[in-house]
């Protein structure tokens, strides 16, 4: 094949993502296998996912929520169906392909922040940055600035027991951001915190939003979900209702 044909393919195939959403499901089933037990945890979900959307995801604990979060983020492969993100089919793709996308285009919020209590604050955050191949000048720039945006700056030094359950939340979005990730996701993201500290972190997501950010939010709290732009309700692994509203002003 020329350079020139490959340079068209090429355009062509960014073009037609371009025209794609950012992720849509298709048909897609988990069965996670324990022994001789199986366990349907998705069955036949088929979601889109728009570039700017802030999604709610709802429903009973064992209703699919969480693998439906960790498909979306690439941490799991469907037992069957397609995955596209971005144009291309990942549903099959290998674990080291799929860490290389991953990396570069998924930000993770959990429920239990996830951080490394040896590492300080920036650290943690700056950990998001250490396999994209930047430079460390590059890396302390994009921290600093993600940390002055979500005020922890001051907090740069200190290590995560010293910090309270918002201010870890905090760090927990800003370690998120900081790789300017295609797509959020928000497993509980305020189911640890207190009733401010919740709403501070609804904020900072609905403020992400607003920016361009698409965010995918797993909660149990109707309150929190009506912050998002539209609400998808599961119930035993498959999608039973979806909701358009208006975000919460």
């Amino acid at each position: 094949m020329s350079e020139s044909v490959r340079r068209r393919d090429d355009q062509a195939a960014e073009e037609a993502a371009r025209n794609e959403p950012l992720a849509r499901l298709e048909e897609i089933t988990k069965v996670y296998r324990t022994g001789e037990v199986e366990t349907l945890a998705l069955n036949g979900v088929s979601l889109t996912i728009e570039e700017g959307e802030f999604v709610a995801v709802m429903g009973p604990s064992g209703c699919g929520k969480s693998t439906l979060l960790n498909i979306l983020g690439m941490l799991d492969a469907p037992t069957a169906g397609h995955y596209w993100f971005r144009g291309q089919d990942i549903a099959g793709w290998p674990e080291r392909r799929l860490a290389r996308l991953r990396k570069g285009h998924v930000g993770f919020i959990f429920q239990s922040f996830n951080l490394i209590d040896e590492l300080t604050v920036f650290e943690n955050i700056e950990l998001a940055l250490l396999y994209l191949g930047m430079s460390k000048a590059e890396r302390r720039a994009r921290v600093e600035a993600v940390m002055e945006r979500f005020g922890i700056a001051h907090r740069a030094r200190h290590r995560p027991s010293q910090l309270s359950g918002g201010q870890q939340q905090r760090v927990a979005v800003a370690r998120a951001l900081v790789a300017e990730p295609d797509l959020i996701l928000a497993d509980e993201p305020t189911g640890n915190l207190d009733s401010v500290q919740g709403q501070e972190v609804m904020e900072m997501l609905k403020e992400l939003n607003e920016e361009g950010a698409t965010i995918v939010m797993v909660t149990h709290s109707p309150a929190h979900a009506e912050w998002a732009k539209r609400i998808v309700h599961l119930f035993d692994g498959r999608i039973v209702s979806e909701n358009l509203l208006e975000a919460v002003s």
